[in-house]
């Protein structure tokens, strides 16, 4: 939540109060909140036990919700099928909570579409973590000692981070080739001046844009086919992921071992299982002189701006469910239901009902 936020959402009619020091990694003070209005609140049991909404980034823990008002309503990234615990706490909490990840991608959601604007700040810095961990030049630098080539950097998966990843390291000067299970990609990735790599697979084409869960045997062979563009590039960055579900494996030990020594993979991956066999959430592991870059929660790196865009898509969100600062969710518009994991204390989103039940013993 940045100061010009909590403002805005004080004028609607709201008390908003924050952590102490929430922002203070993001270079916003407490004063600058207090500025505009906001109580500047100095423990989270503070919070929790005087909160009818609770907006996060991450998902509430467990115990956060046990000292939560009952009834409470809570925004952020919930990502409920790793967090079955706290899902069955808002269950006993009667809370209601919507869950930004699994937001429908409509034109009318754009404005409040998180997955995406923080999917913008992950791309750009993917190509970034490229450049640093490599050796050599992005551009291609002429020079009276001769002439340098440019960087052959690979993207894999051409989603919002894919695409932003391409476009860093085209403005970085490198050679930039992409692909996608989606064909519809295709020509998102030439419009940035990439070139589109072609394996003759079919389309995997999901619901809402995004890219579906491929079977096994088309991974597979999906690995086999990318496995030589893997060896000739200097950057492979990965980005594949499906909302909700472990990250595919794109590259494996054997494609690693293929790339020259002094390559990088930096994978986007990581904290949903990572695309690259290899990976280590947070670490830097170097294998047969390639290193590979595991990032955790990349907006973190970059957090006033990460916070500047999740702020507006949070605000945007809660005005669509505020009415002069009360609680109006129309459960019947596609937007609220779509991203409505618990409702007053009830799971009424299929996937994580069903795999709560097959948690509890029949």
């Amino acid at each position: 939540m940045i100061p010009d936020v909590a403002g805005r959402l004080i004028g609607t009619g709201l008390d908003v109060c924050v952590q102490a020091g929430a922002g203070a990694e993001a270079h916003f003070t407490d004063a600058a909140y207090a500025e505009k209005g906001a109580a500047v609140v100095g423990s989270v049991a503070e919070l929790m036990t005087g909160s009818q909404i609770v907006a996060k980034v991450q998902a509430p823990t467990p115990e956060e919700l046990s000292i939560a008002p009952e009834g409470v309503t809570v925004v952020s990234f919930l990502a409920p099928a790793t967090q079955l615990d706290t899902v069955k706490a808002l269950v006993q909490r009667k809370a209601t909570v919507f869950s930004l990840d699994l937001l429908p991608r409509i034109s009318r959601a754009q404005s409040m579409d998180a997955l995406s604007s923080q999917s913008t700040v992950s791309g750009y810095l993917a190509a970034l973590a490229g450049a640093d961990r490599l050796p050599k030049f992005f551009p291609m630098f002429m020079t009276a000692a001769g002439t340098v080539p440019p960087a052959k950097v690979l993207v894999l998966g051409a989603g919002v981070a894919g695409l932003q990843t391409i476009a860093t390291a085209r403005r970085l000067g490198a050679q930039v080739r992409a692909y996608d299970v989606r064909a519809a990609a295709k020509e998102e990735v030439q419009s940035l001046g990439a070139a589109f790599v072609e394996l003759g697979l079919e389309s995997q084409e999901g619901s809402g844009g995004y890219a579906r869960e491929q079977s096994e045997d088309f991974l597979a062979r999906q690995r086999e086919l990318i496995g030589n563009e893997v060896a000739v590039s200097d950057v492979v960055i990965t980005t594949a992921a499906v909302p909700g579900r472990q990250a595919p494996i794109l590259v494996t030990t054997e494609m690693v071992e293929r790339m020259a020594e002094g390559s990088v993979v930096v994978d986007l991956a990581a904290d949903s299982g990572g695309n690259c066999e290899l990976s280590e959430p947070g670490k830097d592991i170097i294998h047969g002189g390639v290193c590979v870059a595991g990032l955790t929660n990349p907006p973190s790196a970059m957090p006033t701006h990460a916070s500047f865009l999740y702020s507006r898509n949070v605000l945007n969100f809660l005005t669509l469910i505020l009415t002069e600062g009360e609680l109006t969710p129309d459960f019947d518009d596609e937007i609220v239901s779509g991203c409505c994991v618990v409702r007053a204390g009830e799971i009424v989103h299929g996937p994580t009902r069903d795999l709560v039940e097959g948690e509890t013993p029949s």
